[in-house]
């Protein structure tokens, strides 16, 4: 029998893809569990907020040192190490006591810090001339296993009884799959000094297109984390149920996938991207909106957070898209990625908690509401600065080929 032996480029993009399966399922199962895990150890609202927070702070903190290890180590390598650190964190998240829950957690956010700054890189490296297709695709996988994440969080804890330190420590399973795959692409490794990730890029904190990129990265990153630890408990105060509350934030992230695949294709395709930014705030402000005034409808739930789920999945192909169609080269995507993201997610760090905390101090999810279609207005005028066709210290517009 003959070996099936992959075209190396399929490789290339099932690594990308698995890896992008990491990024999002270790933070969002944890919200449909949040009633256990509070009621378990024994923690306030504040804490939890805490605990969602936490990863984000460790996004802020390494973001801005990423590429850096990818240029000292290379960036397949870089990668990998961030891949075997979400590993270590899940495992040690998952111990049962506050304190293991809480260093586990923050490991977990150093090790998708990593992977989430040089993916987009990595993209623009392997793949110079499709970025936007690429940038479909391993948002979009991103993306599905968010869903994956929320969904089965409920099922594995209750249906199979492994309680939520179970349903947590489930996600190594996923890791040590993408480690597995990822090991293909550090057979050909390119040694860090020819890995195109050498030269510095410009100071970008200096780029005033740099700072509207990071504030529209900021804030649909608050607006993201703010609703995976806390939309399940919105609607259950609406008088809906624990396991309908984590499908129905299933259900907003799955309504998200065709927005999260299409807006990076049509956004590179775009002379701007300022129409995307219209819609994602326009769709958020209808579903913030909604919920407001939505009472106990089940249906009606549906239909204001499929409103969220796309302006969600839309916002954050965007965000990295942005990345490669604002940038020269791969050292300055990379760079642009971890000063957006670092500064991004530290303001989106503030989001679980202060809504964590409006709730614990009104008794209700009113006055969060109202601060989720603030934070929309906002990013609707970051949005407009960031979809400006040009580059980062560019003086006019770019021509970009669309074909």
């Amino acid at each position: 029998m003959k070996k099936l032996i992959l075209n190396p480029k399929v490789w290339i993009i099932l690594a990308i893809i698995l890896v992008a399966f990491n990024l999002r399922p270790a933070i969002t199962s944890v919200g449909p569990l949040i009633g256990m895990i509070r009621d378990d150890l024994q923690l306030t609202n504040s804490q939890v907020g805490v605990l969602t927070t936490l990863p984000l702070l460790a996004f802020a903190g390494l973001s801005i040192a990423a590429p850096r290890l990818a240029r000292k180590w290379g960036i397949e390598w870089a990668i990998f190490a961030g891949l075997f650190t979400l590993f270590i964190g899940i495992l040690l998240r998952s111990g049962g006591y506050p304190t293991t829950l809480f260093m586990g957690t923050a490991i977990i956010g150093i090790g998708i810090a990593i992977c989430n700054v040089l993916l987009p890189g990595f993209v623009k490296l392997k793949f110079a001339k499709h970025t936007g297709v690429m940038t479909s695709v391993y948002t979009t996988s991103m993306s599905l296993f968010a869903t994956v994440g929320s969904g089965l969080s409920i099922p594995l804890a209750i249906n199979l009884g492994l309680d939520w330190q179970g349903a947590l420590v489930f996600w190594c399973v996923i890791a040590v799959t993408a480690m597995a795959v990822w090991t293909t692409q550090l057979r050909s490794a390119e040694k860090p000094e020819n890995n195109g990730l050498q030269s510095e890029a410009p100071k970008l904190w200096q780029s005033p297109l740099a700072w509207n990129i990071t504030a529209f990265m900021g804030l649909q990153s608050t607006i993201f984390y703010s609703l995976i630890t806390w939309l399940p408990e919105i609607v259950q105060a609406n008088g809906i149920n624990a396991a309908t509350a984590g499908w129905l934030l299933s259900f907003t992230q799955l309504c998200g996938l065709p927005a999260n695949f299409l807006t990076p294709i049509l956004a590179s395709r775009m002379q701007n991207q300022r129409i995307i930014v219209f819609v994602i705030v326009f769709f958020y402000l209808i579903g913030f909106i909604g919920l407001l005034f939505v009472g106990n409808s089940l249906s009606l739930h549906f239909v204001f957070t499929s409103f969220i789920g796309v302006s969600m999945g839309a916002s954050i192909s965007l965000s990295f898209i942005l990345f490669n169609l604002r940038s020269t080269s791969t050292p300055q995507a990379s760079q642009l990625s971890g000063m957006a993201q670092s500064f991004g997610y530290l303001l989106a760090a503030v989001g679980p908690i202060l809504l964590g905390s409006l709730y614990d101090y009104t008794g209700g999810w009113v006055l969060p509401l109202i601060i989720l279609t603030v934070v929309s207005t906002l990013l609707a005028i970051a949005g407009w600065s960031a979809g400006k066709d040009t580059y980062v210290f560019a003086e006019k517009p770019v021509k970009r080929d669309r074909s």
